[in-house]
């Protein structure tokens, strides 16, 4: 079912909040996705979309616009270019297509990822500033095999349009949770313990600890991160089990570090089965 509209109207407004208003975003349980890749991710894993706002007007949308339109089953409604242009993202241009997605927001009191016979790696960033960055780790998370990623602290909102973009789609594919800071991530980590999930509590921090590839990594890990610090702080560092560094000649944020370390996790699992 389509819709037309040409000026700008109350569902546009609200939409147009949703770009740079996270209050609004958390008060209405609604977000953005922009760009193909994401769009038919969020389809493909079954994520609620509400709405899909595409341009009308010369020249006619393209192919996988037409065809998400005609087989999604999600409401479609066109706006003129002029419109559209409200939806787009800061320095982009006028999208072709917006997807209205509903938000989830998974208690980590009952995220149980992973079994005794195959545990789990979840990735935890403390106080992410950069939603690209956030976004960035996520889809790293999700390339190698991560259960989940814990957003701690008063870090960005990892449904802001531009976290979501730079997920590739990644958000749509696995559990992105949110905690307070540390005191909440090692009850995680005991609660797995409890289910029989030998569980350590893995901080990378470029100042001390075993280098990456040193370590032992045979069981379920929660990977700690900063955003862009070399250092993790004194409270992350009195729940780590265990702290690792990267060994470079400089400082890696936290999506660059995220890979390095989750590849190496991913082949120290795969050695051993």
């Amino acid at each position: 079912m389509t819709g037309r509209g040409s000026t700008r109207n109350a569902s546009v407004e609200l939409w147009r909040e949703y770009l740079s208003n996270r209050a609004k975003r958390v008060r209405d349980g609604r977000f953005l996705v922009h760009g193909r890749r994401a769009i038919t991710r969020g389809l493909e894993y079954g994520w609620p979309l509400e709405t899909l706002v595409y341009r009308l007007g010369a020249p006619e949308p393209p192919d996988w616009v037409r065809q998400l339109l005609e087989t999604s089953g999600v409401t479609g409604v066109g706006l003129v270019p002029e419109v559209m242009a409200e939806l787009a993202e800061p320095s982009e241009p006028v999208p072709e297509l917006v997807a209205v997605a509903v938000t989830r927001r998974p208690e980590l009191e009952e995220f149980a990822p992973g079994t005794p016979e195959d545990p789990a790696t979840v990735v935890v960033i403390d106080r992410p500033a950069s939603a690209v960055r956030l976004g960035a780790l996520i889809r790293s998370a999700m390339a190698f095999g991560a259960g989940g990623v814990i957003v701690t602290g008063s870090g960005v909102d990892h449904y802001d349009p531009q976290s979501v973009r730079a997920s590739d789609g990644a958000l749509f594919a696995i559990p992105v949770l949110r905690a307070s800071g540390p005191a909440q991530v090692a009850a995680f980590r005991d609660r797995q313990g409890a289910r029989g999930i030998a569980t350590r509590i893995v901080g990378s921090d470029d100042r001390g600890g075993l280098a990456l590839d040193d370590a032992r990594f045979d069981g379920g890990t929660v990977l700690v991160l900063g955003d862009e610090s070399e250092s993790l702080g004194p409270t992350w560092q009195r729940v780590c089990d265990e702290l690792v560094r990267i060994p470079t000649d400089g400082t890696l944020g936290a999506p660059s570090a995220a890979a390095v370390a989750l590849y190496e996790i991913a082949r120290q699992r795969r050695a051993l089965r």
